[in-house]
């Protein structure tokens, strides 16, 4: 570097100074011992210690860190829930978990509904579901959601007609 501001700076500087003893010889110097400098330790030969087991090491250092004994302090743990609570949570998720799926299928899946309703004894109940199911199909092709459903068909059809070169068409 430049002693002065107005010196120019050399864009390839060559007078480094002399780089410390490497710790890590080349190989087939292994056997050399490493002088290091004052003040600063020689690594062993190996520092490898057969007789430990890294499940010997605490996990607990017995008291708790201060920032989590004030997160304890600040937000306690709520009480255990009993019975009576986990199973009225277990209602709602079950209730809404079938509501959620039901929603689903009478979306996208309506065409088994008509077709379930088609295949029964025609009476008063099994005529009105397929006149309100030929309805909601009707509404829900207007809006494009059978159309999943639809391709899903086309493309197992697809493969069932598919035949090997030569074989006779289905």
């Amino acid at each position: 570097m430049a002693d002065h501001p107005d010196d120019p700076v050399d864009p390839f500087p060559t007078d480094f100074p002399e780089p410390p003893p490497s710790r890590f010889p080349p190989v087939g110097e292994e056997g050399t011992s490493i002088v290091g400098t004052p003040g600063d330790p020689v690594d062993p030969p190996s520092d490898w210690n057969a007789g430990a087991n890294a499940h010997d090491l605490p996990l607990e250092t017995g008291r708790p860190s201060r920032l989590k004994a004030l997160g304890r302090m600040a937000f306690p743990p709520p009480p255990p829930a009993d019975e009576e609570i986990l199973a009225a949570r277990d209602r709602r998720w079950t209730s809404r978990v079938i509501v959620i799926v039901a929603v689903v299928m009478l979306i996208f899946n309506g065409a088994s509904l008509q077709n379930w309703a088609r295949q029964q004894a025609p009476n008063w109940f099994t005529v009105t579901v397929q006149q309100v199911a030929d309805v909601w199909m009707a509404q829900v092709s207007q809006l494009g959601a059978d159309r999943p459903r639809q391709a899903m068909r086309e493309a197992y059809q697809d493969a069932h007609d598919a035949r090997f070169p030569g074989q006779d068409p289905a």
